[in-house]
C-alpha cells in the first residue's frame, strides 16, 4: 500500500480502488497488551483533484486483548472507516491543513495511518464471559466484589439500631 506520486497521477483518470490483506504484527510491538492481530482487511477507493488524493478506506480485523478482570484472552473485532488525505502538490494550500499529510520522499504510504487508526481503535479494557481466569478473584485477606454485591450489603447508618432489633428476634 505504497505508491509512488506518478503511479497515483498515472491512476488519476481510472481511478485506484483496494482491496488487500495486510500483516499488522509490529502493532503488537508498539501495544504490549495486544496479544494477537489478524491479518487486516483494507477495502477502499482513491479519489484524485488537482493537488490532493483522498483515501476512503475500510479497516477491518481482529485484535485478541486480556480481560481486565480475569485476564483471559477476549477477541475484539473492528471496523474503522478511514479518510486520509495527501498532498500531491507542495505549493497548494488546504483549508484545514492538519487534516492532509504531506508527501514524503514522494512517496504515499497507508500502512502507517492504518497502523495508528488501529491504535486508537483498542478500547481500554475489555471483560470476558468467563469467570476464572489467570486472575484470581480473591487472595490472602481480599476478596473480589462486584459494586451490586456492595449496594445490597450496605445498611443505611440511620436505620443500623432498626436491624439490630430484628437480629434479636431471630
Amino acid at each position: 500500500m505504497k505508491w509512488s506520486v506518478q503511479q497515483l497521477l498515472a491512476n488519476k483518470g481510472k481511478g485506484l480502488h483496494i482491496d488487500q490483506f495486510v500483516n499488522m504484527e509490529e502493532v503488537r510491538k508498539i501495544d504490549r497488551e495486544i496479544r494477537e492481530i489478524s491479518p487486516i482487511k483494507v477495502v477502499g477507493d482513491a479519489y484524485f483533484s488537482n493537488t490532493a488524493v483522498t483515501f476512503q478506506l475500510t479497516i477491518e480485523g481482529t485484535m485478541t486483548l486480556p480481560c481486565a478482570r480475569t485476564l483471559n484472552d477476549v477477541e475484539f473485532p473492528f471496523t474503522i472507516d478511514a479518510t486520509e488525505i495527501f498532498q500531491l502538490d507542495q505549493w497548494a494550500t488546504f483549508e484545514n491543513d492538519e487534516d492532509v499529510h504531506v508527501v514524503k520522499d514522494n512517496t504515499v504510504d497507508l500502512l502507517p495511518y492504518v497502523r495508528e487508526r488501529i491504535l486508537l481503535e483498542k478500547p481500554l479494557r475489555v471483560f470476558s464471559d468467563k469467570d476464572e481466569g489467570a486472575a484470581p478473584a480473591s487472595g490472602n485477606g481480599w476478596e473480589l466484589h462486584t459494586k451490586e454485591e456492595e449496594e445490597q450489603e450496605k445498611v443505611d447508618p440511620r436505620l443500623q439500631e432498626l436491624a439490630k432489633f430484628f437480629d434479636k428476634e431471630k
